[in-house]
């Protein structure tokens, strides 16, 4: 079995809602030659029906030799920059248009949670409801919140509800805390996105977040970012420099493992470093589709990976996710 834990969708639900009102939502859905756009990160992006259509999505998923893929809402659609009112309705609408799409494939599709970060109360009480009544174990968080970082104390309750909920976070960029030199050559995605998710963990090992959060499951997209290849320089600086011992006694070496990744770092080779720096128990498959940094034959770039063990493939193609999942 093939699970994908790293598939985007932009429902009808939210779609209708900014069509309606995109004063609104400060976003807005155009038509252009008979197609649909939505604004992702400034440029235009086709609503393809794979967006917001099960079965478009599934259709996509055997095309791909995926069985399951684990659906969340694209970046585009957060919404953290709405007041707290409207981001809590957009939320609620994300989660409820995704919940129809599994409802619609039960077999193949499977549902993350979507929260409005910028009010941390807010975002406990829809993830309480969405747990409650669409069961969704994975919960997609941005990895920082406007201009914040993921581990700051603010959002601390937060993490703490979806651990003590049983859900596993995952996290994604959708814009990169630290700013220049990015604005050419589309350097936003190709470096901002994985160094964000590069930020973002380090921040929750040398924050000493991690200390009180011991049992969240974090799953880190686009191969984890830097963090896999520059561990060692977290290592080295937390032995020699007194700065990050100042909030945790913990070294990154103990806490590396906390974190899962998925394996899309469009370079085998790169993909091997990093089930052998990890272990393949912490990695699956990620799409990212339908956007167009998804790989272009994606269980093609699994099978690529050099001297992949059967075992190592089992782990990453589906013990993994399912373990993720709570479906082992």
């Amino acid at each position: 079995m093939n699970i994908d834990l790293h598939n985007h969708v932009v429902p009808t639900t939210i779609v209708d809602a900014i069509a309606r009102d995109p004063q609104r939502y400060g976003t807005s859905i155009e038509e252009k030659d008979g197609k649909r756009y939505f604004n992702s990160h400034g440029r235009l992006a086709e609503l393809q029906k794979v967006f917001y259509d099960a079965d478009a999505k599934v259709e996509w998923m055997d095309e791909n030799r995926l069985d399951i893929a684990a659906i969340c809402v694209g970046p585009p659609i957060y919404f953290y920059w709405l007041s707290p009112e409207v981001g809590l309705e957009a939320a609620k609408l994300a989660n409820d248009g995704i919940a129809q799409m599994v409802a619609k494939r039960p077999d193949r599709l499977r549902g993350m949670a979507h929260l409005p970060m910028q009010d941390p109360d807010a975002a406990i009480t829809e993830l309480e409801r969405v747990v409650r009544e669409y069961r969704f174990k994975g919960v997609e968080v941005g990895t920082s919140i406007e201009g914040k970082p993921l581990a700051d104390p603010r959002f601390r309750k937060v993490l703490k509800t979806i651990e003590q909920l049983g859900c596993f976070l995952f996290t994604h960029p959708y814009q990169c805390l630290a700013q220049g030199g990015m604005d050419e050559y589309y350097l936003a995605n190709f470096i901002g996105f994985p160094l964000d998710t590069t930020l973002m963990a380090a921040h929750l090992m040398f924050s000493g977040a991690l200390d009180e959060l011991k049992t969240l499951k974090i799953l880190l997209p686009h191969g984890g970012g830097f963090v896999p290849y520059q561990i060692g320089r977290f290592i080295h600086g937390f032995n020699v420099r007194p700065e990050p011992k100042m909030k945790t006694r913990t070294s990154p070496a103990d806490v590396l493992r906390r974190f899962y990744f998925d394996a899309l770092t469009h370079d085998p080779q790169a993909a091997r470093h990093l089930i052998d720096r990890v272990g393949a128990d912490r990695v699956v498959i990620g799409s990212d589709h339908p956007f167009d940094m998804g790989p272009p034959d994606l269980m093609g770039g699994i099978e690529a990976i050099p001297g992949l063990k059967a075992s190592e493939r089992e782990y990453v193609c589906s013990l993994t996710a399912l373990s993720l999942l709570g479906e082992d």
